[in-house]
């Protein structure tokens, strides 16, 4: 078994290092340049994107997720154990300098996650009280190919919804049972089966109830998880704020300590590897995972959900993980010294146990329990929308929602190596297969990006009618009726009647729209 996993990790690492990161980075500037730097240009609208409402039934009941739940359940996926262990491995091998890397990235594959989330809106399909939709989804209506399609929903849920599910328990009750240790606590061996059944028996409760119960979780302990983590390392670097000059030296010191010597040596390229790919382990730019989510939203415009995913890509990594960062550099000076990749978790224990003793160990364990949990649901609701794709039982549904609440379970009580190992390659694969397949089609969002911007230009609350832009091919959801609503709202808001095709002048239909938050 042994020897399966270090080859597969061996394979994995050749694939990420002469590939993977410089396929992102050559897809995320070229989509940075095409978009015209969208995600720096429309910065503000990614805020009054996040806040606006749903269209409402004659019964008052919501069409779809908002863009906020959709925000969260992404979030939540997002902000996971990576956000802890993957920047302090970041840090363990590249050094300080791999953090602003991981920032500078972070800027430029936003512009991946706002062609991705776009397409998602632009191809979504309706499901009952929502919407679905994905990369299976607009590779199918996009490039015209089921079969790609298929292909790309079976190694997703293998990948997200299973493997990444088992991970993020298998974390949980590390976590909670070194806390016990650090606590005093004697034999702890029974802790996991426990953690496993109350786990699995949290998580059947919420994804048997299906997305929006999700969603109401989500947009809740989202939140609370965030603020928790923010105070923490706040805390963290009052206590140690005399160091701020030397943390900042030390990040962009290194990350422009470049010489021949470094690069042929490969400590430059270490850095440079560390802060782009563990960067991309956690915001998820470009991987596929996303727009799983943001095909869910009902909202006016599908731009405005690449907007509001991008804003996510923001807060994953340059709030989250910066907090992170700081947690260790305000606490040790030299961090490589003190853990290697494969223990970051390890690192940033030991940092919060230097500034808080042992109630250091335990708040982490409470806040890796909230990422990881809150990870399981957003896998949960990547994993819904490809299996829906193959098959749109309900009862397939179900049967999926009882076979990952059994993941749970087996991933609290064994060991987990080799499904690191596959899930980080099978990550690689999806990652090249959906950013290959946005590059493609990401003419058609720049398209839309035009249309949005012509129509902020003239004042008007962007709506996108599927007549507008007929060129876009295979589009379900957004005709007139679909979008009365918004259309309504805007007319009697005296925003006038859009663009080339009259919007605002015709049949509004009987829905209503609550105001959008603005």
């Amino acid at each position: 078994m042994e020897s399966l996993v270090e080859a597969i990790e061996t394979f994995e690492g050749l694939a990420w290092d002469y590939f993977g990161v410089w396929l992102i980075i050559g897809i995320a500037l070229y989509l940075s340049i095409r978009t015209g730097l969208v995600q720096i240009r429309r910065l503000p609208a990614m805020f009054s994107s996040i806040t606006e409402k749903t269209q409402r039934d004659d019964e008052g009941r919501s069409k779809s997720l908002s863009a906020f739940q959709a925000f969260t359940i992404s979030a939540a996926a997002r902000v996971g154990t990576g956000n802890v262990a993957g920047v302090a491995g970041a840090i363990a091998i590249g050094g300080p300098g791999a953090i602003f890397w991981m920032w500078v990235m972070s800027i430029f594959v936003a512009s991946a996650s706002f062609i991705e989330s776009t397409l998602g809106q632009l191809y979504k399909t309706p499901r009952f009280d929502t919407f679905k939709g994905g990369p299976a989804y607009y590779i199918q209506r996009g490039l015209g190919s089921r079969t790609l399609g298929i292909v790309f929903a079976i190694i997703f849920i293998f990948c997200f919804a299973l493997s990444f599910t088992s991970l993020q328990a298998n974390t949980i009750v590390d976590a909670v049972t070194s806390a016990a240790d650090t606590a005093g606590a004697q034999d702890t061996g029974w802790l996991s089966w426990v953690l496993g059944i109350v786990l699995a028996l949290m998580t059947a409760a919420i994804v048997l109830g299906g997305l929006r119960r999700v969603a109401t979780v989500a947009q809740n302990l989202v939140p609370l998880m965030a603020a928790i983590y923010l105070l923490l390392g706040l805390t963290v670097v009052a206590v140690n704020i005399d160091e701020l000059p030397r943390v900042f030296g030390q990040i962009f010191d290194e990350a422009f300590a470049f010489s021949w010597e470094s690069l042929f040596g490969g400590a430059f390229g270490a850095m440079l590897m560390a802060g782009v790919q563990r960067g991309m382990f956690s915001n998820e730019a470009g991987m596929g995972s996303v727009p799983n989510v943001a095909a869910t939203a009902d909202v006016s415009h599908p731009v405005k959900q690449g907007l509001t995913q991008t804003l996510g890509v923001y807060v994953d990594t340059l709030i989250i993980c910066s907090i992170t960062a700081f947690i260790i550099l305000f606490t040790f000076e030299d961090p490589v010294a003190f853990a290697d990749a494969n223990v970051g978790a390890e690192l940033t224990q030991s940092a919060l146990a230097e500034n808080f003793g042992t109630f250091g160990p335990i708040a982490l364990a409470i806040i890796i329990f909230l990422l990881a949990f809150t990870s399981v649901l957003g896998n949960y609701s990547y994993g819904e929308a490809n299996v829906l794709f193959i098959n749109g039982s309900e009862r397939v549904r179900k049967a999926y929602a009882l076979v990952l609440t059994v993941v749970v379970f087996i991933g609290s009580i064994i060991d987990v190596d080799l499904a690191w190992a596959i899930a980080g390659v099978t990550m690689v694969i999806i990652a090249t297969f959906n950013l290959i397949v946005i590059t493609i089609l990401g003419g058609k969002a720049v398209k839309l990006l035009k249309h949005y911007d012509a129509e902020r230009r003239q004042g008007l609350d962007p709506v996108f009618v599927s007549e507008d832009l007929p060129e876009l091919g295979d589009v379900e959801c957004w005709s007139r009726e679909d979008v009365a609503g918004y259309l309504s709202n805007r007319e009697r808001r005296g925003m006038g009647t859009g663009m080339g095709t009259g919007k605002g002048t015709g049949d509004t239909g009987g829905s209503s729209l609550e105001e959008p938050g603005r």
